[in-house]
């Protein structure tokens, strides 16, 4: 019982990432953001990789050198147990972070209205983008979101 609720806070800390188009980070709120009218062109469905922080290889390696240690009858034995634990736990653990933060996404081709190109990906949100669509370009602190234009 114990074990499995240690790899259930790894988990947990491998979900805590959010890439959503529909959360505002908190240091984005009251921010002025640039917006560029534009079109769809193309929209399909992207893998974005999950990430490698290191949370996960250090929740694991500690959580399976601790268990490898308790596994041990002897000194050395339980040393030697915690050792490959910990190697074992620092695998897995990171093995769950890279599933954990992996998310589908769009990536979206649009057409500003001065002719340019632009291709983004996009976690997949509330909002779905056909072509033709009227969209605009979100700029907020260096990051770009697309959200359906306004009606006018």
């Amino acid at each position: 019982m114990k074990k499995l609720w240690m790899w259930g806070f790894v988990l947990a800390l491998a979900g805590c990432a959010s890439s959503s188009p529909d959360v505002i980070q908190r240091g984005d709120a009251q921010r002025l953001s640039t917006v560029v009218d534009a079109v769809v062109l193309s929209v399909r469905t992207v893998t974005v990789e999950g990430s490698q922080s290191g949370v996960g290889a250090t929740t694991g390696g500690v959580v399976g050198g601790l268990a490898g240690y308790g596994a041990g009858s002897g000194q050395r034995e339980a040393q030697i147990i915690g050792i490959l634990g910990a190697a074992a736990g620092a695998v897995a653990g990171n093995v769950i972070e890279r599933a954990g933060t992996r998310e589908e996404a769009y990536e979206i081709l649009v057409q500003l209205k001065n002719g340019e190109r632009r291709a983004l990906v996009q976690a997949k949100g509330a909002e779905v983008f056909q072509p033709g669509e009227a969209v605009i370009l979100i700029t907020t602190s260096g990051k770009v979101r697309v959200a359906k234009a306004p009606k006018q």
